[in-house]
């Protein structure tokens, strides 16, 4: 038996295709993606989800209430629904607050340019949300960008976007009460918006 070193590999540089929003779509149009996939596009990549737990469906439902309560009218409340950020990605945040128009974007998905308040809940897509999604959204310029960190109590409010991320970060607690940018009149409680530590 004769030993011999390992000979060094080199790296193998893949070719990966890219989707475009339009061919992504037309993969749901012909069934090879159906509303079971949990899937979003994301630079041209196709994401799995993390799957909805009981916290994270809550605090959505709990989203809705509040903020139908709060803005009432001033906004369109989509939940779970597109957002076409650019030509490779499209995707589904949890709550966003929509620019009211009369036709409720039914000509197209609506882009970052119609968004007031952005919100993601987050418990294991916490980092996921806080970078690839975070750079994504500020790239695009959506000024008011929350997470909900269901994992430490507590929301992370993004703004200031620049190219790169956004520049500032402010992180509220049970107690507190945060605004938002498009409804400066409007306050809204932690508390109100994670609910009890039981949950």
């Amino acid at each position: 038996m004769i030993a011999e070193p390992v000979e060094k590999i080199p790296a193998v540089e893949l070719t990966r295709h890219r989707f475009s929003v339009e061919e992504y779509l037309r993969l749901a149009e012909t069934g090879i993606l159906t509303e079971d996939d949990a899937v979003e596009l994301l630079r041209g990549e196709i994401i799995e989800m993390s799957p909805i737990n009981v916290a994270h469906a809550s605090t959505v439902n709990r989203l809705i209430q509040l903020l139908a309560k709060k803005v009432g009218e001033q906004a369109i409340l989509s939940v779970q629904n597109p957002l076409q950020i650019n030509q490779e990605s499209l995707l589904q945040p949890d709550v966003t607050l929509l620019r009211p128009r009369e036709d409720f974007y039914s000509v197209g998905h609506p882009g970052p340019e119609a968004v007031l308040l952005l919100i993601e809940v987050a418990d294991s897509s916490i980092l996921y949300d806080r970078a690839a999604k975070a750079r994504l959204y500020a790239a695009a310029g959506v000024v008011d960008y929350w997470i909900i960190n269901l994992l430490a109590r507590q929301i992370e409010v993004y703004r200031e976007p620049q190219p790169d991320g956004y520049r500032m970060t402010i992180r509220y607690t049970p107690g507190e009460s945060l605004l938002c940018l498009a409804f400066p009149d409007i306050a809204f409680n932690v508390d109100d918006i994670i609910g009890p530590p039981s949950e």
